[in-house]
């Protein structure tokens, strides 16, 4: 079996012509300056899939309810804090056939926005009076059966939650689904590795909340029930939770994970917003993966990384899908580059004079780092490697007299929906057209579950 591309992004580089042999989903030879054979199916350019590095699925089911001023909000408006309590009244009705069809729906709209694989950070994991199920990770494994049936690569990052707030604070009622102690959390991670076990590919790591979430021995206790494999936790996402921490501990989040933790390649710090030129340098040096989520943040009102300086520091960068409210692969890169323009009043910010484009220094830092978030090689387009690829329409209007970088440039930020018009993952088409292979019946499904939801 083949495929056969006008233009492929190869390792980085731009291959003109080139042919795609693949079996049992590993690519078994890239020929160049090839001609087409008969047999082969065709495409315009070829592109590595995109990891998308943080996902909350079970969040796509209120995407859009939170955009209206709350009761819940005081003088100075919304913020995180409201939106979390409209999401906490969400959650409350979700049950494990609620999650699967929701986290299917997900899925499928990431698939078709370029993400081959997602790090689903999962913490619904008890029933809604907040008592295990029969089987722990019943919850894990509705999310591996939505992975299974979209066919998206899954890495699947069970969340420790045992506090509400710095020092240990008692949790809230609307936390209750998310809570263990340590010792069960650890139990609950193996059992999730059972769930997921039939996905061949799928990985396992573990994401202590945040330093909100749980104390600094908690989480040094719960580490190594990821046997080496992706750490993840929020940090530094809101101000409020940056003025608390300094109160608490007398240091700010990042500063304060850093000095008491060993931090390293396996970890994500997803959001960091709000960090200063020394925390944006140390995460740096310490290899770790910043996780950023640019339409989230915005929707939420977060706030900006300092993505210049911290990948002209070297640093890793990811990004992700976060709440779902809406999710888009180019918008992620756009927004993230957008919001940079809008702080420092320039163009062009995160390019680099070995990158001059701005697409293409994105698109290979996502790559390169959500694969290192997620536990997986960077995906390339190379002999032995998965066949994980999206196709963009070479025929679509925004990619008219496009050669190299430029298709990227123009793909992020001057494409629109549809220009991505296949996706392979591990050599099964599940895009095709611009749709999912199975988006009606996905759709079909979800549809009843949110009617019935919403109409309580």
């Amino acid at each position: 079996m083949a495929l056969w591309f006008e233009t492929a992004l190869v390792g980085g580089a731009w291959a003109e012509a080139a042919r795609i042999s693949h079996q049992d989903g590993v690519i078994t030879r890239m020929e160049t300056g090839a001609a087409p054979r008969p047999e082969d199916e065709r495409g315009g350019v070829a592109l590595p899939g995109l990891p998308n590095v943080h996902s909350h699925a079970f969040q796509r089911g209120m995407a859009g309810l939170a955009e209206a001023r709350g009761a819940d909000a005081d003088a100075s408006g919304d913020s995180f804090w409201t939106w979390r309590a409209v999401m906490y009244r969400f959650l409350d009705r979700l049950g494990p056939d609620d999650v699967e069809a929701i986290a299917s729906l997900a899925y499928a709209e990431m698939l078709e926005a370029g993400f081959t694989r997602v790090g689903e950070l999962h913490y619904l994991h008890h029933a809604p009076d907040g008592r295990p199920h029969a089987a722990p990770a019943q919850m894990a494994a509705r999310i591996a059966a939505a992975a299974e049936a979209t066919g998206i690569g899954l890495t699947l990052l069970p969340v420790f939650y045992a506090h509400g707030g710095f020092n240990g604070a008692d949790p809230a009622p609307g936390q209750r689904r998310f809570l263990n102690s340590a010792d069960a959390f650890t139990r609950l991670v193996d059992d999730s590795r059972g769930a997921v076990r039939g996905l061949g590919d799928a990985v396992v790591g573990v994401a202590p909340h945040s330093l909100r979430a749980a104390t600094l021995a908690e989480i040094a206790e719960i580490v190594p029930a990821a046997r080496g494999g992706p750490v993840h936790i929020h940090i530094a996402e809101q101000a409020k939770e940056v003025r608390d921490c300094l109160a608490a501990h007398g240091a700010r989040p990042v500063a304060w994970l850093l000095d008491h933790l060993a931090v390293d390649a396996r970890w994500c710090l997803v959001h960091a917003t709000h960090v200063t030129p020394s925390e944006s340098a140390a995460i740096a040096a310490a290899g770790a993966v910043v996780g950023l989520c640019p339409i989230t943040e915005a929707n939420l009102g977060d706030g900006l990384f300092p993505a210049a300086a911290f990948l002209n520091d070297g640093g890793r960068i990811a990004v992700g899908s976060d709440s779902n409210v809406l999710i888009d692969a180019a918008e992620e890169l756009r927004l993230l580059e957008y919001g940079q323009r809008l702080a420092g009043q320039a163009r062009n910010v995160l390019a680099s004079a070995a990158r001059p484009s701005v697409g293409a220094r994105l698109f290979q830092a996502a790559l390169a780092g959500g694969a290192q978030a997620l536990g997986v090689a960077a995906p390339t387009l190379s002999p032995g490697e998965p066949l994980d690829l999206i196709s963009l329409d070479g025929a679509h209007p925004s990619l008219a007299g496009r050669r190299g970088d430029a298709l990227l440039d123009s793909w992020i930020f001057a494409g629109r929906a549809g220009l991505i018009d296949a996706v392979w993952r591990r050599g099964r088409k599940v895009v095709a057209g611009g749709r999912h292979i199975a988006r009606g019946a996905i759709v079909t499904r979800y549809r009843g579950v949110l009617t019935r939801l919403l109409a309580g």
